[in-house]
């Protein structure tokens, strides 16, 4: 969820001296030291000398308070953990509300390996799909300027713009191949919820694919499982291949539409107390399911796809996941800026910490996948049909369905 807080400051001896600038500064300090997840880092890192280190240089601007508050930053090597400017602000609120962004459709982490800025995954029907951009490149550059020195949220902000305006990006692949690529951009149209029917045989199977967790898919969730319902369908195939996730509360909220008073997630504060989230007696739909994941799929997400898989509702098909395991909170920082801060890690319903490491599906793809998901050219999607009408089919000859599913690669 998107919380929007009221900081009361703590006194300290130089306050009431403080420039409107530095007062930024110092908020944003207050708002990671009270909500970071991780405190015992503070004396590694001399948090406290950091602070007043920071507020003893000449910050007269609020541009140059984002910068120091960035800088500020910097020892926690939380990528995630990140201020945000105004125009970055508002486009992420709008995001998690499920509207149009203009830029060129690519979601950014950081390589936990590396240190470089890598795609997540890219946007449906984006410029950057359009490009071939894919899931694990890196962003090496963006008109010019080394994305390393940027760091991920610039690199973000650069990317975006006004619609109709380009940019030029330069990718490099996991080899080392180097690509520059001219990107125009324009409205996305996020459209986190997309369905149809799909038949196998004798079979009637829903298709359902969520690209991200915006504050409107839950309720866009049940509606679509109440429309797949009424045309009866016999088994459900979610796909959250690059979903990079999104609101974690409505990550909840979806997988509460599938399991039945199951635990979902567990969750672990900076006070080390871990709290369960259960899902409700009630389901929306409880047939037999199969869920698409990739690299692509992360965070909120895999929160879903880890709650599906260890409470045995769904076997996962696909590739390892992106493997983010932090949540973060995003507050308000002045009228028209904020701060994302990391206040809390979380396990699957094993146990399983994910952060690094990903999901391992139940059922390994090694083979491409179609440019455009859930088209009649999607192996992945085709290979989940044949899976799940062998389980719809009791009769099945385990023999002709793997015998189907190797013609698929073919």
């Amino acid at each position: 969820m998107i919380i929007i807080s009221t900081v009361f400051l703590p006194f300290y001896p130089y306050t009431e001296a403080l420039s409107d600038s530095k007062q930024i500064v110092l908020e944003a300090w207050t708002l990671v030291n009270e909500g970071y997840y991780d405190p015992e880092i503070f004396n590694d890192i001399q948090w406290k000398k950091i602070r007043q280190k920071t507020l003893q240089k000449q910050i007269d601007t609020t541009e140059e308070a984002y910068s120091a508050i960035e800088e500020m930053l910097k020892p926690l090597e939380d990528p995630y953990t990140r201020v945000l400017r105004p125009k970055d602000y508002e486009l992420l609120k709008s995001s998690n509300l499920g509207s149009e962004i203009n830029g060129v459709g690519l979601q950014l982490g950081k390589d936990d390996e590396n240190g470089k800025i890598k795609v997540i995954s890219t946007m449906a029907g984006s410029p950057a799909e359009d490009a071939g951009i894919t899931s694990g490149n890196y962003i090496e550059s963006v008109d010019g300027k080394s994305a390393s020195d940027l760091g991920l949220a610039n690199t973000a902000s650069k990317l975006r713009g006004e619609k109709g305006t380009k940019v030029l990006v330069q990718i490099s692949s996991i080899d080392g191949e180097l690509k520059e690529i001219d990107l125009e951009r324009r409205s996305v149209d996020l459209r986190p919820v997309r369905t149809k029917r799909l038949r196998d045989g004798s079979h009637t199977i829903g298709y359902l694919r969520i690209t991200q967790f915006s504050e409107s898919v839950p309720k866009k969730i049940e509606e679509a499982l109440e429309e797949l319902n009424e045309k009866e369908v016999e088994g459900i195939i979610l796909d959250l291949r690059n979903n990079s996730g999104g609101l974690v509360s409505s990550g909840i909220a979806v997988a509460d539409s599938f399991l039945k008073e199951k635990i979902i997630v567990e969750t672990k504060n900076r006070e080390g107390i871990k709290d369960s989230i259960v899902s409700q007696k009630n389901t929306y739909f409880d047939g037999p399911m199969v869920t698409l994941v990739n690299k692509g799929t992360a965070s909120a997400s895999e929160i879903l796809a880890g709650a599906l898989q260890d409470n045995k509702r769904s076997k996962l098909i696909g590739e390892r996941t992106y493997g983010k395991g932090l949540i973060q909170s995003l507050k308000s920082l002045s009228e028209d800026s904020g701060i994302a801060i990391t206040v809390a890690s979380y396990l699957t319903p094993n146990g399983n910490n994910i952060q690094g490491r990903g999901i391992v599906p139940d059922r390994v793809l090694d083979f491409a996948e179609a440019r455009e998901y859930g088209s009649s050219e999607d192996k992945w999607v085709k290979d989940s049909e044949i899976y799940l009408s062998s389980l719809l089919d009791k009769n099945a000859n385990p023999q002709d369905i793997e015998q189907k599913l190797d013609e698929i690669t073919e």
